[in-house]
């Protein structure tokens, strides 16, 4: 099989069979290209005769790249062409994997940045509340900091993922379908984006079924949640950066400052593995370290 057959059959894989996102598979499109090309400049046909001394080369040629890759960047690459190579060695395409001795690059620990509980309020008050936009975007980031949902998440929602009172219905990574609760503030930011500005914008456009509309009635787009959120943080005067992830991150910070179990944090969030939810752990770890530097007469 020719390495372009495999990649094909891989990504068909991982679109249909996984259920990975339409922007997850298009990254691994982009890693495996360029595999391609490097396997092609090889004179490398057909995948079966793929070393691990190429693979190898390949990786360490992409390393060396100017500009030089992010560490994530790389990791992503030799994930992505492991995970053909073993996808074709399951399907019985080849007889080895010239990967199995591929080890990733080490990532830095990188602590997600949370705003503070009183950020998170001027942000939330800074859309207009006597405008049509301002009134849905306070509704779009109350339900951000209310739910954790990630943005791509937020926009997808449809009218009837919102209509079982305080309950929301998030579909995440993998089509994977989670209940979240939605709190008092988030429920009457919505009701009131639903009554005052949704049926005005529908009017304007196609009918749709997206909970959060454009201007011009067509759903919001990521790009135009992105836009929300850096808008509502410059009329706060934020001074951090205020990415679409911000409001996630300070999501399932202050729950756990809060209190909460990290298994349920886990289940809000939507994490396939409490791992990736510990990361939170060491955010107030590291709060409780500064309050107690900070406070304690005999701490230094």
């Amino acid at each position: 099989m020719t390495p372009a057959r495999a990649v094909d059959a891989y990504l068909r894989h991982v679109a249909v069979e996984r259920g990975l996102s339409a922007h997850t598979v298009a990254a691994y499109r982009r890693d495996l290209g360029q595999y391609l090309a490097w396997l092609d400049a090889q004179g490398v046909d057909d995948v079966a005769a793929v070393t691990p001394e190429q693979v190898s080369a390949f990786i360490a040629e992409r390393a060396g790249a100017e500009p030089r890759p992010a560490s994530s960047s790389l990791a992503r690459l030799q994930s992505s062409v492991r995970g053909m190579h073993r996808f074709i060695l399951r399907e019985g395409i080849v007889d080895d994997e010239p990967t199995k001795r591929l080890r990733p690059p080490k990532l830095p620990q990188r602590l997600p940045k949370a705003l503070t509980i009183d950020e998170v309020q001027r942000l939330l008050d800074a859309p207009d509340p006597e405008t049509p936009a301002g009134i849905r975007d306070r509704a779009l980031l109350e339900l951000l900091y209310a739910t954790g949902a990630r943005v791509s998440e937020a926009v997808s929602l449809d009218l009837d993922d919102v209509t079982h009172g305080d309950i929301l219905r998030v579909r995440g990574k993998g089509d994977k379908e989670r209940i979240v609760p939605l709190g008092s503030y988030a429920r009457d930011a919505i009701d009131t984006y639903l009554v005052r500005v949704r049926p005005g914008l529908a009017a304007r456009g196609r009918a749709t079924s997206k909970l959060f509309l454009g201007m011009r009635g067509a759903p919001l787009s990521r790009q135009s949640a992105w836009l929300v959120i850096q808008e509502a943080a410059e009329r706060a005067h934020l001074t951090s950066h205020v990415s679409p992830h911000t409001l996630r991150h300070s999501f399932a910070t202050h729950l756990l400052q809060g209190g909460a179990d990290v298994r349920v944090v886990q289940e809000l969030l939507g994490h396939a593995s409490v791992a990736t939810t510990q990361i939170y752990t060491h955010v107030t770890a590291d709060t409780l370290r500064d309050m107690y530097l900070t406070a304690h007469p005999r701490a230094r």
